[in-house]
């Protein structure tokens, strides 16, 4: 049995580091893990997601379509871009807070923040769904650095990251984070 996680994010969120503390995490559990990370237009901006594999069936290191059990994106249209890998009965735990590409600021399409959000609802329902409000998460903690592991902590809770709990979690966070950090992370995991 597997568990197959996506995160997603653009550039600057921390999606890189969320997948490393999820695989540890893991590895930690004694489970097999499979990553894969697409960080190749990673700058400030650009989409970027992982593929985190856990389990004895996790053989390869990506997702196939249809396939995630889980979608974890710091984006609200990253959420929907990931969409296509998830499973139809799986849960999604997304950030209500968009990052505006910058094409949409320079006359290209509008981002509108109503339809992608309206859409999150209609194809993984109400129930598979849960939106954190990270603008208060970051006024709490002190600073939006640190969202990527509020949500990493919400989809923990939710049960959106199979095995893990945030009790794993917090050991990842103490193994790879630099230590003027921990503490920081362990604030925004147990929000």
């Amino acid at each position: 049995m597997s568990t197959n996680v996506i995160l997603a994010g653009v550039g600057g969120q921390g999606a890189v580091l969320a997948s490393k503390l999820l695989a540890r995490a893991a590895m930690e559990r004694g489970l097999p893990v499979k990553t894969a990370e697409t960080i190749g237009m990673a700058q400030r901006g650009g989409s970027v997601f992982s593929h985190v594999r856990m389990g004895e069936g996790a053989h390869s290191p990506l997702i196939g379509r249809g396939r995630a059990d889980a979608i974890v994106a710091f984006e609200p249209a990253e959420a929907v871009r990931q969409l296509p890998f998830l499973r139809p009965d799986g849960m999604v735990v997304t950030s209500d807070a968009p990052v505006v590409p910058v094409s949409a600021a320079t006359g290209g399409p509008a981002y509108d923040l109503p339809a992608i959000m309206s859409h999150l609802h209609e194809r993984v329902g109400e129930k598979n769904l849960v939106i954190v409000d990270t603008s208060a998460a970051a006024a709490k903690i002190g600073t939006a650095k640190a969202l990527n592991v509020v949500l990493l902590g919400a989809a923990a809770r939710a049960g959106a990251l199979g095995p893990i709990t945030t009790d794993d979690l917090v050991a990842a966070v103490r193994a790879l984070v630099k230590p003027a950090f921990v503490d920081l992370d362990l604030r925004a995991l147990n929000l």
